[in-house]
């Protein structure tokens, strides 16, 4: 298993139990992984333009390794399926007012 988890966001990452206590926070890194992306017009609706955002290559992704694990972001995580070592957070907590304030687990996308 893992020894350490790294966060590849750019904010920290907060761990809650079922009564929202904290578990754990993991802050940022200071690296940031993330996908290219690319805004394509797709044409007018009245007078408002229609974009599309086509996603690419992931970034600032250190190699796989079998010591470390690393937090990044949905995208991030959805191009890169066939690492065993990505994770997002997963289990999303809110508050009263719908920030988030934690989540509940390490998710994986499949």
């Amino acid at each position: 298993m893992f020894k350490d988890l790294v966060n590849l966001t750019p904010h920290k990452v907060t761990f809650l139990d079922k009564d929202n206590n904290v578990i754990r926070e993991i802050e940022p890194s200071g690296i940031l992984a993330r996908v290219t992306a690319n805004t394509v017009s797709l044409g007018m609706f009245d007078d408002i333009p229609i974009t599309a955002t086509e996603f690419g290559d992931p970034y600032g992704l250190p190699p796989e390794d079998d010591s470390h694990a690393y937090i990044v972001s949905s995208l991030v995580a959805q191009a890169m399926k066939d690492r065993n070592d990505i994770y997002i957070p997963n289990e999303s907590v809110r508050d009263d007012n719908g920030m988030i304030i934690g989540c509940r687990s390490l998710g994986v996308i499949r």
